[in-house]
């Protein structure tokens, strides 16, 4: 029997039938305002009824008052927002019917994937879910992990029936930290749902403030995997190119004269070597291997890659020790900076940076190590990484400078200035590139 929502024709099964939500009578709620869920809830917020929830009681606070940590959206797009309120009050959900979950998706210190924060808010909607509601997640998971692992927490929660009495949809974020020109309107959104009158709502959901337009996928499992290997395949883009740079650099070649070379053929892609961290390439690699191992098979290519990029930071300390050591620079009790924290340039973004792998292999050396970024919250730093950032560089004492980040900051500081920050017959080890060739002792 034919239906149709929005315009768009569907083949109408059983569970369709208990599906009546509309773009008019949507409630939203969107669970976790980070970097994901706030610019979400702004953008939905400026046109129709939505609550923003948190459980960190101090981001509400701060977000009801106008300021963002994240830096994502401004006060101004803030106060636009004026269908938008902020609460980590649970009871406030209990009046939606439609809740997005942006919550973070990392892995544990065996590299496995951890749920616990997409368990936790599904038991939260769980206990305020209603008939006829929808469920919608954009957290990073493996292909399954939607309706194998949250709809039963979902189903457990509410004594609700999946399909029959609540519905589920898959929306994968795509936002880029730091990036001013990529924002949530002008980025494809890939949408699915649970049935096709499911999947049709979500998608004219996400229509309604999508300026790019929207994809709808053939099922939930086909979104999932979409999001998954976007970022698998950045991942093993870069673990090439770090390779080829550790070929180079022991031929005496310059990597990115190569690149830059190679980069005038029209499909040569330009990736860079460099750090592999933040919430997305470095993560979401181990949740597909994670899944693919659990259903019998190995992956190979995958694994290789992440091995590499993981092992990056410690080649860097490595090739910073060795000129040191060629420039006769006592190592143990030497001092060095480490410029930048963040896991990009122009963000205050510290999730999986890998910048610290650089700081505890030099600290292994026995060096001591000051690092400063100017973008980073110096107590986040410190509760997530035991990192105390120092306010500014001392002048004159370094024997190492590690040009790990590329804030625009350093980049107006300049070689003569960043140098100044070194002793005599220091090294600069510039690993983004930020200076022209000759500027540095040593690029990656």
């Amino acid at each position: 029997m034919p239906g149709s929502f929005a315009g768009i024709a569907t083949t109408t099964t059983f569970e369709d039938f208990m599906f009546d939500l509309t773009l008019e009578n949507a409630r939203i709620a969107v669970i976790g305002l980070g970097y994901v869920g706030l610019p979400l809830a702004v953008e939905f917020g400026k046109s129709r009824s939505v609550v923003g929830y948190d459980i960190n009681e101090a981001r509400i606070a701060a977000l009801a008052a106008g300021r963002d940590s994240t830096l994502e959206v401004a006060q101004e797009e803030l106060g636009q927002a004026v269908h938008l309120r902020f609460t980590s009050e649970h009871r406030a959900l209990g009046d939606c019917n439609t809740f997005i979950v942006t919550v973070p998706t990392p892995i544990d210190r065996h590299k496995r994937p951890d749920l616990t924060p997409l368990i936790k808010a599904s038991e939260a909607i769980g206990r305020v879910l209603k008939r006829g509601d929808i469920v919608i997640y954009e957290s990073t998971v493996y292909p399954g992990a939607t309706e194998e692992d949250c709809v039963p927490v979902l189903e457990h929660c509410s004594g609700l029936r999946f399909n029959e009495d609540f519905f589920a949809g898959y929306s994968p974020e795509r936002i880029n930290p730091g990036d001013k020109l990529h924002r949530l309107p002008t980025i494809t959104k890939v949408t699915s749902g649970s049935t096709p009158r499911a999947a049709d709502f979500v998608d004219a959901l996400y229509a309604s403030i999508i300026t790019a337009g929207t994809h709808k996928a053939p099922s939930i499992r086909v979104a999932e995997a979409a999001k998954v290997i976007e970022n698998t395949q950045r991942d093993l883009n870069i673990a090439l190119i770090n390779e080829l740079a550790v070929i180079f650099n022991r031929m005496g070649i310059d990597t990115e004269a190569v690149l830059q070379a190679a980069g005038t053929k029209w499909n040569f892609l330009p990736f860079r070597p460099g750090l592999v961290g933040g919430h997305c390439i470095g993560v979401d690699p181990y949740y597909l291997t994670h899944k693919a191992e659990a259903i019998g098979y190995h992956p190979q290519i995958i694994l290789a890659g992440r091995r590499l990029n993981d092992g990056m930071g410690a080649y860097v300390a490595g090739q910073l020790v060795k000129e040191m050591l060629r420039r006769r620079i006592h190592v143990n009790g030497a001092r060095v900076l480490v410029m930048g924290l963040a896991f990009k340039e122009n963000c205050p973004d510290l999730r999986n940076t890998r910048v610290v792998d650089i700081v505890s292999e030099l600290q292994e050396f026995g060096i001591g190590v000051d690092v400063y970024d100017p973008w980073v919250d110096a107590e986040e730093a410190g509760h997530e990484y035991g990192i105390a950032p120092v306010a500014s560089p001392e002048v004159g004492v370094y024997d190492g400078i590690v040009l790990a980040v590329a804030h625009d900051a350093f980049r107006e500081i300049g070689a003569t200035g960043l140098r100044s920050f070194g002793r005599e017959g220091h090294v600069l080890y510039d690993l983004k590139y930020l200076l022209p060739a000759g500027d540095s002792d040593v690029r990656l």
